[in-house]
């Protein structure tokens, strides 16, 4: 492996499940191994999956199958940055699908727990790099009362209609 940082993620058991969910939802998908452990462990017997590798966008991700002890957080989420209202709701509603959960201003989890912000470009575009304040804080109070990220309103408000 030729990154000098890579993503683990603990999960209870499900490494090789989320790996051809990630891999099939994200650009670029594949599965590059899944380990076994060679012997007993205290979460697993020998022979289980305890790591599944898969590169997403470019970028490798480890999955361990670490057990029931930790769980995810929103300390920490991945950020999908969309191009269009119709790869925003692709994603949004596979990420939420089957035991996933929505939130506020774009952020959902899928059914492990893991945690994502689906963000369309334009919106960042309105709100951080609009050079218009008044426009960018419209922007922000129209993407505050959101859960999936709408382009068209927050353009609409961004605009003052």
């Amino acid at each position: 492996m030729d990154q000098a940082i890579t993503t683990c993620i603990w999960s209870n058991h499900t490494a090789e499940e989320q790996a051809a969910f990630y891999t099939d939802l994200l650009p670029d998908g594949r599965i590059i191994r899944i380990e076994r452990t060679p012997v007993d462990t205290p979460s697993q017997p020998a022979g289980a999956v305890i790591i599944a590798e898969i590169e997403v966008m470019g970028q490798r991700w480890l999955l361990l199958n670490g057990g029931p002890m930790f769980t995810h957080s929103e300390a920490v989420s991945f950020i999908l940055h969309t191009d269009d209202q119709a790869e925003t709701d692709r994603l949004w509603a596979a990420i939420t699908a089957d035991g996933g959960a929505e939130s506020q201003c774009g952020w959902c989890k899928d059914k492990w727990g893991v945690n994502w912000q689906v963000t369309p470009r334009r919106m960042m575009e309105l709100i951080w790099d609009n050079p218009d304040k008044a426009a960018a804080q419209r922007a922000m109070q129209a993407m505050m009362t959101m859960r999936k990220i709408d382009i068209a309103t927050i353009e609409a408000a961004a605009e003052g209609n």
